[in-house]
């Protein structure tokens, strides 16, 4: 975030150049985001020209099975992964009409297949993908093409979690979790499934040029792809298997 000063930030308005600008933005304030928008609307040459891109990027996520899961935690989750991004794409559409641009959307690998202990962060991923998918069909009259990319696992390199941070979620998950839920799963089970989470850390490519050239494809070729994949043939390959196979038989291979 550009107000708190991270590396990204400086690195970014270290360039000095007069055809880059960052801005300080939250995507859950529809405030700020129209704010955004009349930044972005007067520094265009032409605003009735409108826009080229817009690319969908803000993101957080968290980890915990149901009942280990507050109901606020699936609403910030949600409120900032899926309601962000119909936020914004609400607000940006008439610019990027204007120009028949694009639309770039980065769901998840898990926006296209459940995964134990992320409900949270699938169901707005998956929330993702049906609204790209919707506003795809939309859209393509009116000469926008609509993108979606699915990253696979890399948490090595977004360092979007670390073992302090678990710890942090867990110790604050269990306090909270009703005494029903503590008692009938135990401690031991629960301090498990946390230290699974911990190997995570370490896990997924290191390298996100991947993504990012996918994204630039998505907005740069002339005829972008509906769906981008950059991951991990493993990944890939579980992804095929869960989606095209009946769930009986992606269930004994993959949970059973």
């Amino acid at each position: 975030m550009k107000d708190k000063g991270h590396d990204g930030v400086k690195e970014l308005d270290s360039l000095n150049s007069d055809r880059l600008r960052t801005v300080q933005l939250n995507v859950c304030s529809s405030e700020e985001v129209e704010k955004v928008v009349e930044i972005v609307r007067s520094s265009l040459k032409d605003p009735e020209k409108g826009m080229w891109g817009l690319v969908n990027n803000a993101g957080i996520s968290t980890f915990g099975e149901v009942e280990f899961t507050s109901l606020e935690t699936y609403k910030q989750v949600a409120e900032v992964n899926l309601w962000g991004t119909v936020r914004m794409t609400k607000s940006f559409l008439p610019l990027i009409r204007r120009a028949k641009g694009r639309v770039v959307n980065i769901s998840s690998m898990l926006g296209r297949m459940a995964n134990p202990a992320r409900s949270p962060y699938c169901i707005t991923k998956f929330g993702v993908e049906a609204f790209s998918d919707c506003l795809r069909y939309e859209m393509y009259p009116l000469g926008v093409k609509v993108s979606v990319v699915e990253p696979g696992n890399f948490i090595a390199a977004t360092s979007l979690y670390s073992p302090e941070s678990i710890q942090a979620i867990a110790k604050k998950m269990w306090e909270e979790l009703p005494e029903v839920v503590r008692k009938d799963y135990g401690k031991k089970y629960f301090d498990e499934k946390i230290a699974k989470m911990e190997t995570y850390c370490s896990s997924g490519s290191t390298d996100t040029s991947p993504v990012i050239d996918a994204v630039t494809h998505a907005l740069t070729a002339t005829t972008p792809y509906t769906r981008y994949h950059p991951m991990d043939y493993y990944w890939w390959l579980r992804m095929q298997i869960m989606t095209h196979l009946p769930g009986a038989i992606s269930d004994m291979i993959y949970i059973r």
